[in-house]
């Protein structure tokens, strides 16, 4: 799960890398980043109160410049007011290694996927048409004291993805 663990020093984000290892270009715009009032399953995941500010990450991923995803990452206060977690320039190697970075390594992550329709700004911004279905992927990351320290709100056109999981037993 390379999205999920921190990048050595000097690798590009795990996006990035993965599109490059099946010969395709991934990048991403983020559309917007600062503090926010907690929307309430974001407020409930991170264990805060509905309407609590945090700081949210909007991007567009983008495949081969289309459109592939749109991902709402969320970070309690705490952890990234006044980090580049909460402007818009790129993070070298990705947040998750910034997060590292800062003291926060994720040691547990639980994902809920469903499958739903697209609203229209999500149409719009996907290239859906209303018909097209959408998966719905939420991220709860935690700590090893299982702090919540991210939770991801995801978006993606189901006909354009492939959720794999490697699952280790033991």
């Amino acid at each position: 799960m390379p999205y999920l663990k921190p990048r050595e020093q000097g690798q590009s984000d795990a996006w990035n890398a993965d599109a490059a290892a099946q010969g395709r270009r991934g990048t991403q715009r983020i559309v917007h980043a600062g503090e926010v009032p907690a929307p309430s399953e974001v407020a409930q995941l991170l264990g805060i109160s509905d309407g609590e500010l945090v700081v949210v990450r909007r991007r567009l991923i983008l495949l081969d410049d289309e459109p592939n995803e749109l991902t709402d990452t969320y970070y309690p206060a705490a952890i990234a007011r006044g980090t580049p977690l909460a402007g818009t320039a790129k993070i070298r190697g990705g947040a998750v290694t910034l997060l590292a970075e800062l003291g926060h390594v994720g040691a547990l992550v639980r994902e809920d996927v469903t499958a739903d329709l697209p609203g229209n700004e999500e149409q719009e911004a996907l290239r859906l048409t209303p018909a097209e279905p959408v998966l719905r992927l939420t991220r709860l990351t935690l700590d090893a004291d299982n702090k919540p320290i991210q939770v991801d709100r995801m978006v993606m056109p189901a006909q354009r993805q492939q959720l794999r999981y490697e699952i280790r037993i033991g």
